[in-house]
């Protein structure tokens, strides 16, 4: 199968995901306002980010089962980086009010330029930090 078959496919299955929550919920799909508002629920408003959540999980399960070689790290980072790695990227969802998947999927498709400033902001701060730990900080982490 050619290299670029499974990130269409995928952006194609992100597309209509994003597309369907927002035509049938009325919500934008923000992973990181979902996470947050199971941390902090109120009434009416937590099963179906619940199911979403689980929905993520399980299809991240079956990827694994399907296609485990998506998950070999080809990037030779420690798993203490990458663990760090995860860590900046919540800072910096809490920070930008929003993630990727908000503001680069669904705020960008909707023309809005507080998504489009975010997510150069984003695409700038993942490339300062790539130079970063590869180039200053190699070996440490």
């Amino acid at each position: 199968m050619s290299n670029w078959v499974m990130p269409l496919f995928g952006g194609i299955c992100i597309g209509l995901a994003v597309s369907f929550m927002l035509f049938l919920n009325g919500r934008v799909t923000g992973v990181s306002g979902i996470l947050n508002g199971l941390l902090a629920p109120q009434k009416k408003d937590t099963l179906w980010r619940v199911f979403f959540v689980v929905g993520l999980l399980v299809g991240g399960l079956f990827l694994r089962l399907l296609y485990p070689e998506a998950f070999l790290n080809a990037s030779n980072t420690s798993k203490t980086g990458i663990v760090v790695a995860g860590l900046l990227v919540g800072f910096g969802t809490v920070m930008g009010s929003g993630c990727t998947s908000g503001h680069g999927v669904c705020g960008i498709s909707r023309m809005s330029m507080r998504s489009l400033m975010a997510t150069g902001a984003f695409m700038a701060a993942g490339f300062l930090s790539v130079y970063m730990f590869k180039h200053l900080f190699a070996g440490v982490l």
